[in-house]
């Protein structure tokens, strides 16, 4: 390795990408390539950069199988970054397990981290979680140490472990000043804000308190029953009933959580559940149905009584009744707490995250893009989706998959 190649590296551990392009930019072998790639994302440049890694890769011989699987590394954190989230993982588990028979340990672990963020980006959090657990990191750079230490964080607040993230996030810090890398710093100090931000709002009596996320875990974990529209679901303690896939019998459970300790009537019920203005006998059998099969799942929790004029929640065992919301309304929240993040996501990434169709995704957007809350970038399958970020508030508990307790 020459000099030039050897300066620009380090230029790039360094986080000095400028630097690094100022010794390679007029190269064209493929070790330069490959560094100018990494240069490029650094300084936000993805498909330009993929662009580059992709040729250092071809370039490389055949016998070049360490360098080659060090430009397969980049090349999928780039994708990373680009939030470009679909494709086959094998290329990535292959480069590291190349990069650990031939020693380069620091690469290998790298490679994993990616292979974690990818899930923890997809909400799949135990194998996230799994993923994170079975990489050595006593001996990681401070830069990588940093990293790992931000996914174990996300992955506590997710779950509501709130003083195993403070203590994660604490570790990361210390880790990124090591490195003295600003842009991991940088993302080392928004983590940290969303521990004094709301991260949900607690509905009752006409009014609104906000959260944060120790709070929220605080009440949770309290003997009241809660009906959480952040997971939507409701329980007590460990005890636990998730309706995530049960919208009507949910849009009953908030709107009877809302009127506690009264009453809604049957027509404010149906217009909430079944999205009608002009009830008539269908949709009044239709509600005493889904109050019916309410009443089964929430029964070791909490009873429903008919009343005069509707229906009335009544927690068991004399408990309190507390409704949490997310910290932003509406239907796409999950949708603007992944755009949150300030990255460009296709919508088949989005999709992916969200777990479900492009179709329903695209349909999100346009509502989103027609209410001036999202932009979009490039045309066709090169089209990109932005939000500003949500300041002021946490989005922990918007994301996918945020607690996978069912």
């Amino acid at each position: 390795m020459d000099s030039l190649i050897t300066a620009a590296a380090r230029a790039l551990a360094a986080g000095d990408a400028l630097g690094a392009l100022k010794r390679v930019a007029l190269r064209d072998d493929p070790p330069a390539l490959a560094l100018r790639g990494i240069a490029m994302s650094q300084l936000g440049e993805h498909p330009r950069a993929r662009d580059l890694l992709r040729r250092a890769g071809r370039g490389f011989g055949a016998h070049e199988t360490l360098a080659r699987a060090r430009c397969v590394v980049a090349e999928a954190e780039v994708a990373l970054a680009m939030r470009d989230l679909g494709g086959s993982t094998r290329p990535l588990a292959a480069a590291a397990a190349t990069l650990e028979a031939h020693a380069d340990h620091a690469n290998a672990r790298q490679a994993r981290l990616i292979a974690a963020r990818r899930l923890l980006l997809l909400g799949r959090l135990a194998e996230a979680e799994a993923a994170l657990a079975a990489i050595d990191t006593a001996r990681l750079p401070p830069a990588l140490m940093a990293v790992a230490e931000l996914i174990a964080a996300e992955l506590a607040l997710r779950s509501l472990r709130v003083e195993a993230g403070r203590a994660a996030l604490a570790r990361a810090r210390d880790a990124a000043t090591r490195a003295g890398v600003p842009a991991l710093q940088a993302e080392v100090a928004q983590a940290q804000a969303t521990l004094d931000q709301p991260a949900a709002r607690r509905l009752g009596n006409g009014s609104e308190q906000a959260l944060r996320l120790a709070d929220v875990a605080a009440l949770l974990a309290s003997d009241a029953l809660v009906v959480d529209a952040c997971r939507r679901g409701l329980g007590t303690g460990a005890a636990w009933q998730s309706l995530a896939r049960r919208p009507v019998l949910f849009a009953l459970a908030r709107a009877l959580a809302q009127a506690w300790p009264g009453d809604v009537e049957r027509e404010a019920l149906i217009a909430e559940a079944f999205r009608t203005r002009r009830p008539d006998e269908t949709h009044r059998a239709r509600l005493r149905v889904e109050i019916g099969r309410l009443r089964a799942l929430v029964k070791p929790l909490a009873g429903i009584e008919a009343t005069a004029r509707g229906f009335a929640l009544r927690p068991s065992g004399g408990r309190s009744l507390v409704l949490l919301a997310p910290p932003i309304d509406g239907e796409q929240a999950s949708l603007l707490a992944l755009l949150a993040d300030g990255a460009a996501w296709s919508t088949s990434a989005l999709a992916l995250a969200l777990g479900a169709s492009q179709r329903t995704v695209q349909r999100a957007l346009a509502e989103l893009e027609a209410g001036g809350r999202v932009r979009a970038i490039g045309q066709a399958r090169a089209r990109r989706w932005l939000a500003p970020p949500l300041a002021g508030f946490a989005t922990i508990l918007l994301l996918p998959a945020s607690l996978p307790i069912e």
